[in-house]
């Protein structure tokens, strides 16, 4: 009999470990699945971005979203990823009532040169959370870029994205998306899909560089009316923007913890960053819902492909940040309000003299905070974080982080845009303005049929 109850016991064991393998290889695989998808993002930005601008500066509308991507990735290495971990509780850096915050935390888990940073044979979490969170830190950046496109020199515009990729984006998802924000242990702030964090900081940094920036020659006349500089190729743009929507599942995707692990909520079932219950289910009624939404808003007050399709993205944005607690018709009802926005901010936008060149500020910046506030208006009273006594979820207190994250995204890039406006570093000369940036940066041409060949060699000198 004993013999028997030690080859049970024994013959468990075995299933036990087996089963934690298996559940810990799936969510390494879940998380890496996210990070290609979210790379369709960046693919849809620059189909986007390239066939928003005129022909004379489609290359370099796109080299300088791809450069912005590349330069990203070492800066959220070594920086970005340790402010997650050190200042969700302020700018003290002590530690959360959770115990996973503050420097102490940060130089444990996000030391840049530390053995958790590498390949570890005993850590499957850390390296695919960077690489999804470095592929928020790149959203961000992406969607100041088509903003600005057609003036802006690249190495000020690979600055700007630094700063709000690496720095500025990610204080802000450590203060109101992290289980010790506090925003979130103060004020019950919740932000589920980042429409705030990501989106509304995106939108407003984006908003103080234009201001520095200053619009396109020609775009605005003497009496301040405004003149169309339409896209060059609109179906590109409009694949650009479905190739966004679908790398937003993958974002998305990455906005929840996998059960099962030694660093998740719970057993069984996917939960919030926040640690309350969420599924993939609930998810994808409101993300469907959030695009149909906006997307037939859009096209009823603007009869244009593009709003149609920009607002499509609005409505996801919208509905993001309680993508989690929404019923589907309620997700549609936020969408619609959305989209309907996203139009006439656009307007407004326009109205105050700043060209911005996709009308990202209205459809992150302006939608993003409508996200963070309906939440409010809609989910007030449930659970914020899942602590016994925890904060619950109020309208005051997602007014205050949408002020919060506009104040966070604005004043840091109107402020850096002015610094570098003073260096001669923000804006191109009007020469090379008038040219087209690709005949002035660029040694190739996107379309020689139509614009002739490039100048010098097309194939390395042997």
């Amino acid at each position: 009999m004993e013999e028997q109850i030690a080859a049970l016991a024994a013959e468990l064991a075995a299933l036990q470990k087996s089963t934690a393998g298996l559940n810990r290889t799936t969510a390494e695989m879940y998380y890496y699945l996210t990070i290609p998808l979210m790379v369709l993002i960046h693919a849809g930005f620059l189909s986007y971005e390239m066939g928003a601008s005129r022909m004379k500066n489609a290359l370099s509308s796109g080299i300088k979203n791809i450069l912005a991507f590349a330069f990203l990735i070492p800066t959220f290495y070594y920086v970005g990823w340790f402010i997650y971990w050190a200042f969700p509780t302020g700018l003290t850096m002590s530690e959360g009532a959770m115990e996973i915050s503050g420097l102490a935390y940060a130089i444990e888990v996000a030391n840049p040169f530390g053995e958790v940073m590498g390949p570890n044979l005993s850590d499957s979490a850390t390296g695919v959370f960077f690489g999804a969170f470095a592929m928020f830190a790149a959203t961000t950046a992406s969607i100041m870029s088509g903003s600005l496109i057609e003036r802006i020199q690249i190495v000020g515009f690979v600055i700007l994205a630094i700063i709000l990729g690496a720095f500025v984006w990610i204080l802000g998802a450590a203060w109101g998306w992290h289980s010790d924000g506090w925003l979130v242990t103060a004020l019950g702030y919740h932000d589920f899909g980042a429409a705030g964090v990501v989106h509304a900081i995106a939108g407003f940094f984006t908003l103080g560089v234009l201001i520095n920036l200053g619009a396109r020659i020609g775009k605005f006349n003497p009496d301040g009316s405004a003149n169309a500089i339409p896209a060059h190729s609109l179906p590109a743009t409009l694949v650009g923007l479905m190739l966004i929507i679908a790398g937003f599942w993958g974002f998305l995707m990455g906005c929840v913890i996998f059960p099962g692990e030694p660093w998740s909520w719970g057993e069984g079932i996917f939960h919030t960053i926040y640690g309350t219950p969420t599924n993939l289910s609930a998810m994808t009624f409101n993300i469907l819902m959030g695009f149909a939404g906006g997307a037939i808003a859009a096209w009823v007050i603007t009869h244009d492909p593009f709003w149609m399709m920009s607002g499509a993205l609005g409505g996801i944005i919208a509905v993001a940040g309680g993508l989690d607690l929404y019923w589907p018709p309620m997700a549609f009802v936020i969408a619609m309000i959305g989209g309907v926005i996203m139009a006439y901010a656009s307007k407004v936008v326009e109205k105050m003299q700043i060209d911005d060149a996709v009308g990202a500020v209205a459809l992150h910046g302006i939608v993003g905070l409508w996200g963070v506030v309906a939440v409010g208006i809609f989910a007030a009273g449930y659970p914020a974080l899942a602590i016994e006594g925890g904060p619950t979820i109020s309208l005051y207190g997602q007014v205050i982080g949408a002020l919060v994250m506009a104040a966070l995204g604005f004043v840091p890039g109107y402020a850096s845009s002015l610094v570098l406006k003073q260096l001669g570093l923000l804006r191109v000369p009007k020469e090379a303005e008038l040219l087209g940036l690709d005949k002035v940066k660029v040694p190739s041409v996107p379309y020689p049929e139509v614009l002739g060949p490039a100048a010098g060699p097309t194939t390395p000198a042997e």
